[in-house]
């Protein structure tokens, strides 16, 4: 399954705050999941294996790296759990870094919300405005990005809250190192 995602990372001081914004706007709670996603090391974008007890997937995508609003192009395959792909992939290409997280899962029409609390890094917040699989609408990117700025407002994000790099990059390259 492919699409376009437009997201935002950002730290988040106060998760409650965010839970209680998406509580008044009727978010659909999906549940707490804890994630183990494994990155393998390719030549472009990013490929990881992601394991939980509610999302089970192998994950392909290509992303900017700049704060804010961010386009990426995203190749879902959905996987069961103890499936042997994990073992195959690590064999194949090795490893790359695994992040180990519990992350919130909220909707709100198209939009995915996360309260995640990332071990080894903190608690943040994503939000992730995604579009119909398959579809190509040209001014999908903006309108997802009008999404995405609508929700850091009603959320409060400032700019010095929000984040470049992944949860991965930054476990990699922890901040304040040269790369």
């Amino acid at each position: 399954m492919q699409h376009v995602n437009v997201e935002v990372k950002a730290t988040c001081a106060d998760p409650e705050a965010v839970r209680q914004v998406l509580r008044r706007h009727g978010a659909d709670f999906r549940g707490t999941d804890r994630q183990v996603d494994t990155y393998f090391p390719v030549p472009a974008g990013r490929l990881k294996l992601r394991e939980g007890n509610i999302e089970n997937r192998l994950i392909y995508y290509e992303r900017g790296d700049q704060p804010g609003p961010r386009r990426a192009d995203v190749l879902l395959l959905d996987t069961a759990p103890g499936s042997p792909i994990k073992d195959i992939l690590t064999r194949a290409l090795g490893v790359r870094v695994v992040v180990d997280k519990r992350r919130e899962i909220y909707f709100i029409g198209n939009v995915k919300f996360h309260i995640d609390v990332v071990e080894g890094l903190g608690s943040f917040v994503e939000i992730e405005a995604q579009s119909a699989p398959g579809e190509t609408a040209p001014d999908l990117p903006e309108r997802l990005g009008a999404q995405c700025r609508a929700w850091m407002d009603e959320l409060a994000l400032r700019p010095e809250d929000l984040l470049t790099p992944s949860y991965s990059d930054m476990l990699v390259q922890p901040r304040g190192q040269p790369e």
